[in-house]
């Protein structure tokens, strides 16, 4: 190669090589950017399904609570229960938007109503002195359908598990490309430093030669 040759690669290079170096970076940031957002958002979805699940016991329990009592005197702990896990239900019905998901929330929601409404029917029979049927109630029909919204919960919690996990690997896996796509961008830098360095020894040898030949000095020919 010709050193004019090798001085225009030298001089695209050093105006390509920026650019890919920025392009590359620019590039493996907006992956990782994206695969990060992934992440968090899992995370948030995840430990929501973790507060349904607790949610979907700690209200079982408030009204096992009050129902053996006797005096009801535990209900309004039940109630503030029962709206924290309806709140809850609503927030998944808006975020949580796959096909599984949408499956499982509206599963828990029509398992809540159910549970919901035969609750009243055990609540008006305390309230009627019946506590005999409340301990019916709540030893039947009531167990299984807080059985059927737990179960419901887990499966929803197991789920977002899974896709939180899939998302960290998604991100391990692109934070990998990206590395080797920069250090492939590094390596690619450092040959264009040894051409520029190659490049000018050999101008600065051009311009030397040029000089003593001006001068009338030989020159660093060898003789044949």
């Amino acid at each position: 190669m010709t050193i004019r040759a090798k001085l225009y690669a030298a001089i695209v290079l050093t105006i390509l090589g920026p650019l890919a170096t920025t392009a590359v970076a620019l590039n493996a940031m907006s992956d990782l950017g994206g695969s990060f957002d992934e992440v968090k958002e899992r995370g948030r979805h995840e430990s929501l399904a973790l507060e349904v699940k607790f949610d979907v016991t700690d209200m079982n329990g408030w009204q096992t609570a009050y129902g053996y009592a006797g005096d009801g005197r535990f209900r309004p702990e039940f109630v503030r229960s029962a709206t924290v896990l309806d709140s809850e239900l609503a927030r998944a019905e808006r975020e949580l938007t796959d096909a599984t998901e949408r499956t499982l929330v509206s599963q828990l929601r029509r398992e809540y109503e159910r549970f919901m409404a035969l609750d009243a029917v055990a609540f008006s029979a305390l309230r009627q002195g019946d506590a005999a049927r409340v301990k019916r109630i709540f030893l039947g029909p009531e167990l299984l359908r807080f059985e059927a919204m737990a179960t419901t919960a887990s499966k929803l919690a197991a789920y977002q598990f899974e896709q939180a996990q899939a998302a960290d690997a998604a991100f391990d896996d692109d934070r990998e490309d990206a590395r080797k796509q920069l250090i492939a961008v590094a390596l690619g830098a450092g040959i264009v430093i040894i051409l520029l360095l190659v490049t000018a020894q050999d101008v600065v040898r051009m311009a030397l030669e040029g000089e003593r030949r001006s001068r009338g000095e030989p020159g660093d020919e060898k003789p044949s």
